[in-house]
């Protein structure tokens, strides 16, 4: 479950049926599902991480902001390195890469592959094995073709497995009633350390290709950019952190996407332009449901507060949903120096989405079926019963304007504003069988204002950033019980209206030849100026931003050795600081994550012609951290949170033929 948030806006919850806050690209092509973003990036050139509502300069629009991967491009020159690393909890890992001509200034081509396995930070005491293990490949190979001074075509083709044991189990941070032994079950002390019943699956593929043609007429610049990929993602997830079969819910997920895009580009001394058509179309079937036939509902029969009783709900059950989604788009981002020292930009986007959903359910309890695998041959077989479902389909569209203005005080200091509007469209509840509720699309004005400067002979870099988000119609994902049956619920709604404001701090210092300090620092404010939570009931003062620190900061110190004909030896050091967090929606004081900080260090030698070894040490006081949180305490009555990675060390090393 990849929980990517910017500047507090972002997805708390990979579900297939709302699109990502934060956008994921790889070599320019817009990833549709985050479940399918994270995996070891091969051979990677770059990472960017844009701030704020994406849209006007290319791919999807995104609302919060988006990273970019890039991965190396083929060479002329041959190159190639392998890359080995050992580490803690068993790690293994083995990075390869080859580049060169194949013919001559002609076609180039790269081939890249990457593989890293280790042990789980933890053991399951039910069945004596590890927990949240790793056990991932990814290959990567690409071919440029020149056959003319402006003519390219760039072939990329990717893929990728990830296979560990078992699935990453949350840690339950509360305790639970056992509808079997008829008494709470206590909590565990080591966080990593589980026993539960259902977690022995999570399995996740990936695969894709994209062409890339670029025309050159001049100063114009013709792209089209076309691009294919898949994703089938499998996982037993156990969230009543017992042995009992109290809430385990299984979720499979067969995803494709094509996009297609088509720019021009114009640039000159004072004026460029970038635009273009965007078109983009997902394919996505979910299977999922629960195995809970010792599920309960808590009761509260006097108002108090204090479960009396606890009634047995037995749930297996399944959900099938196929979706489409199709985005359409154009846009345009224009340049203009209105004098040598003033700038302007001016962008817009025009975006028509439409979503169409066909969700069916069933239940399966008492038919003698009783695992997922099971319901996913017999459905729609006649053995299940309770049959519900629904059609639907709705279209949206936004108008996104962008303005800024840049102002070169000096060649190396440059003042900066801007106001642009983000927009994430609509959809529907997929979690529901029974109707068609939708969600509408989000909104967002973002106005930022800074600076970024170069100092004292191009020796510190200084960045600032003051931003400023007005935040509309947010959709929110949440769990409750339905007053009337006792049913689980789970909600996708618009909930409200939120106000998020802060600042950002980056500062290099080059101080000597041998001394490098670095300083990243944010504060991040605001809130939720409309809530709506259960009972239609308004809880805005009572909840906090989720995964929205008020403050973090990063400080890195790094020192490099010179020892003569030995070579060069560097020292990396580093300690990053995060206030405290809330990651849920419910703001959940047991699932808060208090104030933390995390030491790192590398020390790194070059000084063999072709050889670098690099010691890294990671969460060197072995700080146990929370990263994310399901509060269930609604029902089954549980809070459980995922984990940082505990202390963990390694040797890597490279080798440059």
């Amino acid at each position: 479950n990849a929980v990517v948030y910017i500047r507090g806006i972002g997805q708390i919850d990979s579900i297939s049926f709302n699109d990502p806050g934060v956008g994921v690209y790889l070599d320019d092509v817009y990833m549709g599902r985050v479940q399918g973003s994270f995996l070891d990036v091969v051979d990677p050139e770059q990472i960017e991480v844009l701030r704020g509502p994406q849209g006007t300069l290319y791919g999807r629009n995104t609302i919060g902001g988006a990273i970019k991967f890039t991965s190396a491009k083929p060479t002329q020159d041959t190159q190639a390195y392998i890359d080995l690393t050992l580490g803690s909890y068993n790690k293994q890992g083995v990075k390869a890469s080859l580049s060169g001509a194949l013919v001559d200034d002609v076609l180039l081509g790269r081939v890249a592959f990457a593989s890293s396995k280790r042990d789980g930070y933890g053991s399951n005491s039910f069945d004596g094995k590890d927990d949240n293990d790793k056990d991932t490949f990814a290959w990567r190979g690409s071919l440029l073709y020149t056959p003319t001074e402006g003519f390219s075509a760039y072939l990329v083709v990717d893929g990728s497995k990830s296979d560990p044991s078992r699935s990453r189990t949350p840690h339950r941070e509360t305790e639970i009633y056992s509808i079997v032994s008829g008494g709470m079950v206590a909590t565990t002390d080591d966080p990593f350390d589980v026993n539960v019943n259902y977690n022995d699956l999570d399995t996740l593929e990936t695969s894709g290709v994209a062409l890339t043609l670029d025309y050159d007429i001049g100063n114009i610049t013709l792209r089209s950019i076309t691009a294919y990929r898949k994703m089938d993602y499998r996982t037993h997830l156990d969230l009543d952190g017992t042995t009992d079969n109290s809430f385990g819910i299984y979720n499979f997920e067969a995803q494709d996407q094509t996009s297609q895009e088509f720019q021009l580009i114009y640039n000159s001394d004072s004026f460029s332009v970038v635009s273009g058509l965007y078109f983009f179309k997902e394919n996505d079937l979910t299977f999922g449901g629960a195995i809970a036939p010792d599920f309960f509902v808590p009761i509260d029969t006097d108002g108090d507060f204090v479960t009396d009783f606890h009634f047995p709900y037995p749930i297996i059950n399944a959900g099938k949903r196929a979706q489409e989604n199709t985005s359409k788009a154009i846009y345009a981002n224009v340049n203009y120096e209105l004098t040598d020292k003033l700038g302007i930009t001016l962008g817009a986007r025009y975006t028509l989405e439409r979503k169409e959903m066909t969700s069916e359910g069933e239940e399966f309890f008492g038919t003698g079926i009783t695992t997922a695998e099971q319901m996913e041959q017999a459905f729609g077989t006649g053995v299940g019963y309770g049959q519900t479902g629904f059609v639907a389909e709705k279209e949206w569209n936004s108008f996104s304007p962008k303005l800024g203005l840049d102002y070169h005080f000096t060649d190396d200091v440059m003042f900066y504003g801007s106001a642009s509007k983000g927009f994430k469209s609509g959809g529907f509840n997929g979690r529901l069988t029974t109707e068609a509720k939708p969600f509408d699309p989000e909104e967002m004005w973002s106005y930022e204002a800074g600076v970024k400067s170069l100092l004292a002979d191009q020796s510190i870099r200084l960045n600032f950033a003051t931003f400023y988000n007005d935040y509309q119609n947010f959709q929110l994902s949440r769990f409750s019980i339905d007053p009337d049956t006792g049913a689980f619920l789970s909600l996708f709604e618009n909930a409200g209206q939120a106000t998020i404001y802060g600042a950002e701090l980056e500062l290099t210092v080059v101080a000597t030849d041998n001394l490098t300090l670095n300083l990243n620092g944010g504060y991040l404010d605001g809130g939720y100026d409309e809530l709506i939570g259960d009972f239609e009931r308004e809880v805005s003062d009572e909840r906090e931003l989720v995964n929205a620190p008020k403050w973090n900061a990063r400080i890195g110190i790094d020192y490099w050795f010179d020892i003569g004909e030995l070579g060069e030896l560097s020292l990396s050091l580093s300690a990053s600081y995060r206030s405290k967090t809330y990651l849920t929606v419910s703001s959940s004081e047991v699932l808060a994550q208090p104030n933390y900080t995390l030491v790192d260090f590398s020390l790194n030698y070059g000084g063999l012609e072709h050889w670098q070894v690099t010691l890294y040490g990671k969460n060197l006081t072995d700080k146990h951290y929370r990263q994310h949180g399901f509060d269930l305490s609604a029902s089954p009555g549980v809070e459980l949170g995922y984990y940082g990675a505990p202390r963990t060390f390694g040797l890597n090393a490279r080798y440059n033929f």
